[in-house]
């Protein structure tokens, strides 16, 4: 085969790689320019945060995780170094009988999530006062599949637990006023003393 031949070749390949490439990185491109944003993600003008209060070890640690993994700050332990103080005030999850059926056995449950939280910040002004989030999630029931049932139960509860945790983080994140940067002499704008 002689090198010319070796080249005419090869052209079509790289001009499919192109097509390829292209076509893989569109999508990507169209996503971004929409607004698109990936769940769990949220802006907080804040660059530490502090989790205060009772919180269960399973909320603490979802909210960890998204504050770490979806925002720019960082969980901080000490409230002296943290921008934001975020109280857990409380946190209570129930289970209560939605149905029964024509026998008389229960045939759905209504599992409730609740968390009360505040948050306020480093000068203990309220950035979110007292507020209260609630998450219920409807779920069948068969005296047949007891064990199947509380698995079930307990993947919804962990889902309704970060929901909770993300839904906490956007009120943070909507409620929040950017600061100031901090300046000691301040310039007129447009004229305006």
């Amino acid at each position: 085969m002689s090198p010319s031949a070796k080249g005419k070749s090869q052209a079509p390949n790289l001009d499919r790689r192109a097509w390829l490439g292209a076509l893989i990185a569109l999508p990507a491109f169209f996503t971004t320019a929409c607004g698109f944003k990936l769940r769990g993600s949220v802006s907080i003008p804040y660059k530490s945060i502090v989790i205060a209060g009772n919180p269960s070890p399973l909320l603490r640690s979802d909210l960890e995780m998204m504050i770490l993994t979806g925002s720019d700050s960082r969980v901080v332990n000490n409230s002296k170094d943290a921008d934001l103080i975020l109280e857990i005030i409380s946190e209570v999850s129930s289970r209560e009988i939605l149905a029964y059926s024509s026998t008389g056995q229960i045939s759905a449950y209504r599992l409730n999530s609740r968390v009360a939280f505040m948050a306020t910040d480093q000068n203990g002004v309220d950035v979110v006062p007292e507020s209260e989030i609630y998450v219920t999630r409807d779920m069948d029931f068969s005296v047949s599949t007891v064990l199947a049932t509380d698995v079930q139960q307990q993947q919804f509860t962990n889902e309704m637990r970060s929901n909770l945790a993300l839904q906490i983080l956007r009120r943070i994140s909507a409620t929040a006023k950017p600061r100031a940067p901090a300046s000691s002499s301040a310039k007129p704008v447009m004229g305006k003393p």
